[in-house]
């Protein structure tokens, strides 16, 4: 690092951001305080090492102002929360979306992950070359970058558009010309193709506004914590142990375990966190829910610190959101000015408050554990399990986390009763359920059906194949899934369907792929994806993710090292490698979907 730029401060700008969020360099700081680097008054000591959570917020304070993250604002950022800057460079560069070196006043980061690929993010990128040039070129104006999926696969190809002073933008789907005149209008919320009376948890998208408190409330908002008030903590824990809800984000752990789990630990201070850091190819649920309902999971994040005796939530949002940022936190803005937050919810006598906190563009922060360093302001690596987060979770206290669809499934649950719930869907996989449906189908979008449904009738209700074409695969879970062939359209979208079938249903999302496709650019680039994203602890993830791309592109390439049969070897033992001793769930996961293609001899990979 240069120390020399660390001497040299931050600009005006840089500094009134930090000093925005921080506040004044002489306040809050009871016993002292010391000049820093640059001359300027800094906090020091324990009262700003317990604010080390801020340090992310801090680089996007930052970054929102000044475009990029200067050398000398990371050593402002460092002083006023006495943080290492080498532990703070290190936080910095982390994150996808945190920019430490020069570039343009507006930054365009255009999707090319397997679903744009397939709805022209070539082109689009080809034409951003030509006028701005190649990606990464620094112009004062503005430059792009390639970038994974940005979770708008229900209309690809997709951008995300940062400017100094304006923060983020959304844009899809996008054309060329839009980007290099930055004349766009902001997005409305994702694609439902349904019926409104067949919805239990998208009923309100499109027919509440997502920004008043009262129309939330007309339709029915809000009930369910009076509801659960009168229920009791034992009560509400007990329906949802009769509902049969389980976790909607990939595990399928029951919901009434973990809450019972979180309000019997024997501790003072306990939290609540909603992931909203969907960052999976092909997932987008998630994001339709918090901008179009984002007081639907204010309610059920304050029923759940009802439930587990929790004061503080946070809402985790993924960088890349920006509007469901936004809506969030006005939500909770009106939720406490109505009195639905704060020091006695409701009147019932019960503290909580929720805190937004933005991500920064890292995969692996989907991760529960991950997630609780990005919050206390570390490197989001996962760490071992046990203890879980039931015991010892965000700032080494109980802490139950819950993605946004599993939250709004508790609403669901209060709305219809416990046993009604129960009997939609299967024994085992009970109540409705998300699908992101997206990739070569007609009517792209998200979709709610009963557990049960079959993929075959998920596709048709997303209008099928689109232009006539058959079906090539189609790859359940995501990057982190598996890839099913036309054999299997049949299989049950279940938990216990999908373990049939040898894939799992990860968060929900379904990615068409049709006859006419070569697989093996596909798998490259989920091979590239988890290599990018991998956060580097392990050894077998930070290693087997590279080699398992290598190898894929001497295959693709048609130069295998040793052969075919040598090089398919390889790839088999790095699977098992990173799936038997991978720390977290990215590297367990990373060769799911390049195994499935092998065993199904897809086109373009059986060479």
């Amino acid at each position: 690092m240069d120390i020399r730029a660390l001497l040299a401060g931050p600009t005006d700008v840089e500094r009134a951001a930090v000093d925005d969020l921080l506040g004044p360099p002489e306040s809050g700081w009871e016993g002292g305080h010391f000049t820093g680097l640059d001359g300027h008054v800094a906090y020091g000591g324990h009262a700003a090492r317990e604010r080390r959570n801020l340090l992310l917020p801090a680089l996007h304070a930052v970054q929102d102002a000044a475009g990029s993250v200067s050398k000398g604002a990371l050593g402002y950022i460092s002083e006023r929360l006495t943080v290492p800057p080498a532990e703070a460079y290190g936080v910095a560069t982390f994150y996808a979306l945190i920019n430490t070196g020069s570039r343009s006043q507006t930054l365009i980061h255009v999707c090319d992950d397997i679903v744009c690929a397939r709805n022209g993010a070539d082109e689009l990128k080809r034409s951003l070359e030509h006028e701005l040039g190649p990606p990464g070129a620094i112009d004062p104006g503005r430059s792009w970058t390639p970038s994974p999926c940005l979770g708008q696969c229900d209309r690809a190809p997709a951008a995300l558009i940062h400017s100094a002073g304006a923060g983020y933008r959304n844009l899809a789907p996008v054309e060329a010309a839009a980007l290099t005149n930055l004349d766009f209008e902001e997005l409305p919320t994702g694609l439902i193709h349904q019926g409104r009376e067949e919805l239990r948890l998208l009923h309100r998208i499109g027919h509440v506004d997502p920004e008043s408190l009262d129309s939330y409330r007309s339709s029915g908002g809000y009930a369910g914590l009076a509801k659960t008030i009168d229920m009791g903590r034992e009560g509400l824990i007990a329906a949802l142990d009769q509902s049969g809800l389980k976790g909607r984000g990939g595990a399928a752990f029951p919901i009434g375990i973990k809450w019972r789990g979180v309000a019997d630990a024997q501790d003072d201070v306990k939290f609540v966190i909603a992931n909203g850091d969907e960052s999976e190819p092909g997932t987008f649920k998630d994001r339709i829910l918090m901008e179009g309902d984002p007081f639907a999971v204010i309610e059920a994040m304050t029923i759940a610190g009802f439930a587990t005796g929790a004061t503080r939530g946070f809402a985790y949002v993924r960088g890349e959101y920006p509007v469901a940022e936004r809506r969030l936190v006005h939500a909770i803005d009106e939720a406490r000015k109505a009195g639905l937050l704060g020091p006695d919810v409701a009147g019932a006598g019960f503290e909580f408050e929720i805190e937004v906190r933005r991500g920064a563009g890292a995969y692996i922060c989907g991760e529960e554990t991950a997630l609780f360093a990005s919050i206390e302001g570390e490197r989001g690596e996962p760490r071992q399990k046990p203890p879980f987060p039931t015991e010892k979770g965000v700032f080494a206290k109980p802490t139950s986390v819950n993605n946004i669809e599993t939250l709004v499934a508790v609403l669901a649950v209060l709305e219809m009763g416990a046993a009604e719930f129960a009997a939609v869907g299967t024994e085992r996989s009970t109540g409705p359920k998300l699908f992101c449906i997206s990739g070569d189908v007609t009517r792209p979008g998200l979709y709610e059906v009963p557990f049960g449904t079959s993929l075959r009738q998920l596709m048709t209700l997303a209008g099928g194949v689109r232009d006539g074409a058959g079906v090539g695969a189609v790859l359940v879970g995501g990057a982190a899934g598996s890839f099913v062939d036309a054999g299997n359209l049949d299989m049950e979208l279940t938990f216990e369907g999908s373990a049939a079938a040898q894939t799992g249903l990860g968060s929900g999302a379904v990615i068409v792929f049709d006859d006419t496709t070569d697989f093996g650019p596909v798998l490259r680039r989920i091979a590239q994806f988890f290599r990018d994203e991998s956060c580097g602890q392990c050894v077998p993830c930070r290693i087997g993710t590279v080699r398992q791309e290598e190898s894929l592109a001497r295959l693709t390439a048609d130069r295998p090292l040793g052969g075919i049969a040598e090089e398919r070897q390889r790839l088999e033992d790095l699977a098992r490698v990173m799936t038997d001793a991978s720390i977290c769930g990215l590297g367990q996961t990373a060769a799911s979907a390049v195994q499935s293609a092998f065993r199904l001899g897809l086109p373009g990979v059986a060479r």
